[in-house]
């Protein structure tokens, strides 16, 4: 088997790194690139009930959008303050380094400095790493139906995250998995829903199209979007269906996964995040949910295994494992169930 150049590491392009806040200016080191898309969110303590704050390279560090929240894009100069070549820096901020706090924060390896992208109607900028299968894209809408934006991939994205910047508005996620016909919500709680956002037209290796709603192409309206295509060893889109059975579903991904995000599709319920960093052994029991600013839920009947190649859900929870119930997830690796020089992946 064998892999994209690079890809026998994963940790060169996604990493979750664990920090405690000290309530002043800190840098956090250790990442061993620079990142270009952060995500962080406090974990403990009367400050773990903050919100989720995104920042990317082609934004800006300072320009804050909240992933649980309908807020527009707002400038705040003291929480993520700059990329560094091995992390970043932060200010004093409470939602991002209040003292004696523990935070989470998954970092994403793009593409650096966007470039100016001609291959839609609209003209993007694009970070994009066509390795790593991953792009930021910053775009003006025109309010017309079929318009259609260049993303960078050179492949077809399986999942897309896409927020309008300078007004209230909902984070709208397309997913390969339930189609073209629609979206869910990362903010909400919210079942798959029926909508023409992206023009009812699937993504291709160049562009993806968009309607003319608020959504994703008001007139006047600026975006951003979070654009990935599967790389094999390295990152998942897909679906499973679940079992209501505490040996749940097993989800083959050919690595063994870092990071997983869950989120029902068939009905109402929150998005679950799971990291190798904050449950370093199975049973994983800790949960962050994109949807709210909870604290950190540490609950034994949250279950789910990292395993070598996959991972495997452990609970009866409505959430991640009703009988029948459909489900789509978004999965990036520690290692790769067998490295192109065959290595292969050990369990936990």
């Amino acid at each position: 088997m064998s892999y994209t150049n690079g890809l026998d590491k994963p940790s060169d392009y996604f990493v979750t790194k664990l920090y405690t806040g000290n309530g002043g200016t800190q840098s956090i080191t250790g990442l061993d690139f620079q990142p270009d898309w952060t995500w962080i969110k406090g974990r403990s303590g009367s400050y773990g009930v903050s919100n989720h704050k995104v920042y990317d390279v082609v934004r800006g560090a300072t320009k804050t959008l909240f992933v649980n929240l309908t807020n527009a894009e707002s400038t705040q100069t003291n929480t993520l303050t700059s990329f560094n070549s091995d992390g970043f820096s932060l200010g004093n901020d409470t939602n991002v380094n209040a003292s004696s706090t523990n935070f989470a924060s998954w970092n994403w390896k793009a593409g650096g400095s966007a470039s100016s992208n001609s291959n839609g109607s609209i003209t993007s900028s694009v970070s994009a790493n066509q390795d790593a299968g991953f792009s930021i894209v910053s775009y003006s809408g025109n309010g017309t139906a079929g318009a259609t934006i260049g993303h960078g991939l050179g492949a077809i994205p399986k999942m897309m995250i896409v927020r309008k910047r300078n007004s209230a508005e909902n984070w709208l996620v397309y997913h390969a998995s339930t189609g073209n016909t629609g979206a869910t919500l990362l903010n909400g709680t919210n079942a798959f829903f029926q909508d023409n956002m992206w023009n009812s037209t699937s993504p291709t290796s160049s562009v993806f199209t968009v309607h003319g709603d608020a959504g994703a192409n008001a007139s006047g309206g600026t975006y951003i979007a979070y654009c990935f295509a599967e790389k094999q060893g390295y990152s998942k889109f897909g679906s499973y269906v679940g079992n209501g059975n505490v040996s749940g579903s097993y989800i083959h991904l050919g690595f063994k996964p870092a990071f997983v995000m869950i989120k029902k599709t068939s009905g109402t319920g929150s998005w679950y995040i799971y990291d190798n960093k904050r449950d370093v052994s199975n049973a994983m029991t800790r949960n962050l949910f994109p949807d709210g600013n909870y604290v950190e839920d540490n609950n034994t009947n949250n279950n789910l295994d990292f395993l070598s190649n996959g991972f495997k859900i452990r609970t009866v929870s409505g959430a991640r494992n009703a009988s029948g119930g459909s489900y789509i997830y978004m999965a990036f690796a520690e290692n790769p169930f067998v490295t192109s020089s065959g290595v292969p992946a050990t369990a936990r």
